[in-house]
């Protein structure tokens, strides 16, 4: 017979747990049952040499909607990536076994997945309004964490590493693929690629008490954590992960997908602006030796155009490939034909105002210009030429 479908996998990692797994399924079934939706329970084995295994075993003959997947390898990342790649469910759910955080907080963590308002959901201990009992130590190094995620990938979510999670599958079966690593990273490079690549996450605010008998080497997960943002930081820098493709596969592409919030997107074309203006000013007075000084800001200015288009595309917008590239450079030489208007517009009135001749001064009277052109290149690009309308669909419930 066939088997319907549950609208949640909640999904609970587990290495060594026989002490407390029992308990925390058995609360978790209870909790589940007294919500609108159909569930099922993913003990996820994570290659565990105690009695983990026959305890998950004994639940899954136990409770109906409690199923077992054995790993051979460790890590977190490598138990949800498994686990959600083999469920069938719309919405999966990732929860820590020792329940850290209260079950309360499960309903409006996938209720906006199921309504189709956002793609990933996250608990996190880091809002205002949440509610935590932890030691100072914990606190500190979460905090100092989530500063060093923020400042460096310049990221919008608050809580990275928080044992409580949601995701649509679809979504899932786009994202996950781009995810490299299989430990405690996993997380954080989970959320940072999906918000690269335009993605909603929703954040719920949680009450969450610390386990005392975590066996999470903390050092260790730091540093790991550390390389992890290292690494990512390049492969996002060099336009190796396709997130403008995965965000227009999922109907969910904008102006932010690919180059991350406006705060990157401004750091990335200002670098982009600072070269092209310099490669200008190189040019200008390479060509002014030659020709009249309207002709040479026309040759310098078209050259670092179709350079300046081609870099933004690429690092600071996040588009890769050739789609609609014809396009994008089309449009950034009506962009490039305003901006000659505003240079040859003050090239002209400096000459009228007697400064014909005196290359320096034009020089400095028309970066002035290409400044001014430079902010109105970015507001355009990104209003105009890199622009795209996400939609959402809703999820289907059962």
């Amino acid at each position: 017979m066939e088997t319907a479908v549950a609208t949640l996998d909640v999904v609970i990692p587990v290495f060594n747990e026989e002490a407390d797994l029992a308990t925390s399924v058995e609360r978790v079934v209870a909790h589940l049952r007294t919500l609108p939706w159909s569930f099922r329970v993913t003990i996820a084995d994570n290659a565990s040499t105690d009695g983990s295994a026959v305890i998950a075993r004994r639940l899954h003959h136990a409770y109906d909607e409690v199923h077992v997947v054995h790993l051979a390898e460790k890590g977190r990342g490598r138990a949800l990536r498994t686990a959600w790649t083999g469920s069938a469910s719309p919405v999966l759910v990732y929860m820590d076994v020792d329940l850290s955080t209260d079950l309360n907080a499960l309903m409006p963590l996938v209720a906006p997945l199921l309504s189709g308002h956002s793609d990933l959901a996250i608990g996190s201990r880091l809002r205002h309004d949440s509610r935590v009992s932890r030691g100072p130590r914990r606190e500190l190094i979460s905090r100092g964490y989530n500063l060093l995620v923020r400042g460096t990938l310049r990221t919008r979510f608050s809580d990275a590493q928080c044992g409580f999670k949601a995701i649509r599958a679809d979504v899932a079966r786009e994202v996950l693929p781009l995810v490299e690593d299989n430990d405690w990273f996993f997380d954080t490079e989970l959320l940072v690629v999906a918000e690269r690549a335009g993605l909603r996450i929703h954040e719920v605010p949680v009450d969450w008490v610390d386990d005392p008998d975590s066996r999470v080497d903390i050092v260790r997960t730091a540093l790991d954590d550390v390389r992890g943002l290292a690494r990512l930081g390049r492969n996002l820098v060099r336009g190796r992960i396709p997130l403008q493709e995965v965000s227009e596969r999922l109907g969910r592409a904008s102006a932010d997908a690919g180059g991350g919030r406006l705060g990157m997107q401004v750091v990335m074309f200002a670098l982009v602006g600072v070269a092209s203006t310099l490669a200008y000013g190189l040019l200008y007075l390479w060509f002014r030796g030659s020709v009249t000084a309207q002709a040479a800001n026309l040759l310098a200015l078209l050259v670092t155009a179709v350079g300046n288009t081609a870099a933004n595309r690429r690092f600071t917008f996040g588009v890769t490939g050739p789609r609609h590239a014809v396009r994008h450079q089309l449009q950034g030489l009506a962009i490039f034909l305003a901006g000659l208007g505003v240079t040859s517009g003050a090239l002209w009135l400096l000459e009228s105002g007697g400064g014909r001749g005196q290359h320096g001064i034009e020089v400095a009277v028309l970066t002035g210009a290409n400044l001014f052109v430079t902010m109105m290149r970015f507001v355009l690009l990104r209003a105009w030429v890199f622009v795209r309308h996400p939609s959402v669909e809703p999820v289907a419930t059962t």
